[in-house]
């Protein structure tokens, strides 16, 4: 079958921890561009219990786009029922100050949800499944190859209408129903999706259990198969690991990097998942590391302390608890 076939692509997993990854045989260094997806209006509101009024929401996404952010991932068509947070997606879309340059996406979960993001004048869709089989039949009521099945119209009527493809691949390095995660599996799964049309594959350790030697050998396995320039990282910070694998992301040859504004976040079929790396750290990292991001930090900053007042919530990012702090 089609998975076999990919696997004898994939030699042993002792030779990927032995091999140099992608990155260091191709020599990329600090100095490069780093592409930010913003995904806190999202995957970061989507968790929070209590209703976020729709105007707090575009006043979020547009103190966003003021920061010179470029990828920002607005908002979801999921069904309601299962994310109420962001059933206001139509009002979202219709009420924020679309600024030239700047990709709004939403997360898309079959056909129906693309052709209401066609609608509200998404140029750019990301659609998701898991390197975990139980995960995925949680988080989509299906298997992993049902999935796939589901992608294919989507992935065509996308191309037809101009609409660019995103796919995320959750837990990547662990899963809470399953363990640890095959790197290989994720290697395999992520290259069917680029086969298939997506321009960009966003390898998300979902409950934030990685580390530095887990996520290097998932991104070895990844990479024996695709160049990093066609992924990204989506890192969780429950462990206090999510700046540390972006790092080594960052070694493996990936410019491509997910995070949310003041650590927004969790998951809602991952119990005790945190939010997603905090945007203003990784911002602050990657500046003081030699790459360009085209971000404003201190815009960045307000950013984050906006929607941390109005959840009434504390400002999870570091770097902008460390900078306040000093203003006062």
């Amino acid at each position: 079958n089609e998975y076999k076939s990919y696997l004898r692509m994939i030699p042993c997993s002792r030779r990927v921890t032995q091999s140099l990854c992608y990155g260091c045989r191709r020599g990329f260094s600090s100095g490069d561009s780093v592409k930010i997806v913003e995904v806190g209006p999202r995957d970061g509101l989507q968790n929070i219990k209590t209703v976020v009024p729709t105007d707090v929401k575009v006043n979020l996404i547009d103190r966003l786009s003021g920061t010179g952010l470029q990828f920002i991932e607005a908002t979801s068509f999921v069904s309601p029922k299962w994310i109420p947070q962001l059933a206001d997606n139509r009002d979202v879309l219709g009420g924020i100050l679309r600024k030239p340059g700047v990709s709004y996406s939403a997360l898309v979960p079959n056909l129906q949800g693309l052709e209401s993001a066609i609608e509200c004048g998404i140029k750019e869709v990301e659609i998701f499944t898991a390197a975990s089989e139980i995960f995925c039949k949680r988080n989509t009521n299906c298997t992993i190859e049902e999935s796939f099945e589901r992608f294919r119209e989507v992935i065509e009527v996308a191309k037809r209408n101009g609409v660019k493809v995103r796919c995320a691949v959750s837990c990547v390095v662990g899963c809470p129903y399953e363990g640890a995660i095959n790197p290989d599996k994720v290697a395999i799964i992520s290259k069917r999706l680029i086969d298939m049309g997506c321009y960009e594959i966003s390898l998300g350790d979902t409950i934030g259990v990685g580390t530095v030697g887990s996520v290097g050998v998932m991104l070895g396995a990844v990479t024996r198969l695709l160049p990093p320039t066609v992924l990204a990282l989506h890192c969780h910070d429950t462990y206090g690991q999510a700046l540390a694998n972006c790092a080594v992301g960052l070694r493996h040859g990936v410019r491509a990097f997910d995070s949310s504004v003041s650590g927004l976040g969790g998951c809602p079929y991952a119990a005790g998942a945190t939010g997603n790396v905090a945007t203003e750290d990784l911002v602050y990292m990657l500046h003081g590391s030699g790459y360009s991001t085209g971000v404003d930090l201190e815009q960045l900053i307000g950013a984050g302390e906006y929607i941390s007042h109005h959840l009434g919530r504390v400002n999870l990012s570091r770097v902008a608890t460390a900078a306040l702090a000093k203003r006062k």
